[in-house]
């Protein structure tokens, strides 16, 4: 029983060795980044090495899995994965949820949302759905209220009460955190604010609900969604470690989904 056993476990050793595997998966910088990297290291002794590729930008990950440079990307959730398939032909599938990362509100001239003067100017993202995302957080903070029929991707022409007369300037999500000192305050996603030196606990002025349907994704390409390393990256995400380093670094800024 003692050989059985032992015979057993070389080959069990011997089959995690052959289906070791390497991978390569987007992400955006600051959070995304961070976990990825802790999720490769519970993935290691599974078998799968996770290569963690930063992108500056949210367009080229899903052009890069799309193209195979990289096996999965985790960075978006799902109303910018969907607009993206629709505008530009992805054929790509959501393996797992990952993280909330609600977003805020900053600003290098005043400390309170009520601060903002009339005719303020106001940073936003120029992609569609952060873009949207951006004038909801504003309705939910009231200052503006947006048609319903926009659905979650509403634009300034779709802003129907502006009282404030508050002015947009759309710009790269990438770059609102580096152009605040010329604008009155900016929308800025999580990912950019931390990899800027923002805390988005301590320097938000203002923040999104945590109750939004903007939680993120792992994705890969349609079709390998059956595939065993794809299993061992959503379970190595999902894992009790990456939780708790979530929990322990974040402190709150960043909700996990399981």
């Amino acid at each position: 029983m003692l050989r059985m056993t032992a015979l057993a476990s070389v080959l069990a050793l011997i089959a995690g060795t052959a289906m070791a595997e390497d991978i390569k998966v987007g992400v955006s910088p600051g959070e995304h980044a961070e976990i990825m990297e802790e999720v490769a290291k519970v993935a290691a002794p599974k078998g799968l090495n996770i290569r963690v590729v930063e992108f500056s930008d949210y367009v080229v990950p899903n052009q890069a899995l799309a193209d195979g440079d990289i096996q999965a990307n985790s960075f978006q959730h799902v109303p910018y994965l969907d607009n993206q398939m629709k505008d530009r032909g992805f054929d790509l599938k959501v393996v797992g949820t990952t993280i909330t990362t609600p977003m805020g509100v900053y600003s290098d001239k005043i400390k309170a949302l009520a601060d903002l003067k009339d005719g303020a100017t106001v940073g936003i993202p120029n992609d569609p759905t952060n873009g949207g995302r951006a004038l909801l957080v504003l309705q939910q903070l009231s200052e503006i209220k947006v048609s319903p029929d926009a659905g979650l991707k509403p634009t300034i022409l779709d802003i129907t009460e502006n009282p404030k007369k508050l002015k947009f300037q759309e710009l790269d999500a990438a770059q609102l955190p580096r152009s605040l000192a010329d604008l009155d305050a900016a929308l800025i996603n999580t990912n950019y604010a931390i990899a800027s030196g923002l805390n988005p606990k301590t320097d938000a002025i203002a923040m999104e609900s945590a109750d939004n349907p903007y939680v993120n994704v792992i994705v890969v390409r349609n079709g390998d969604e059956d595939q065993p390393w794809v299993k061992t990256l959503v379970d190595s995400y999902h894992s009790d470690d990456v939780k708790k380093f979530i929990e322990d670094k974040y402190h709150g800024t960043v909700l996990t989904s399981w």
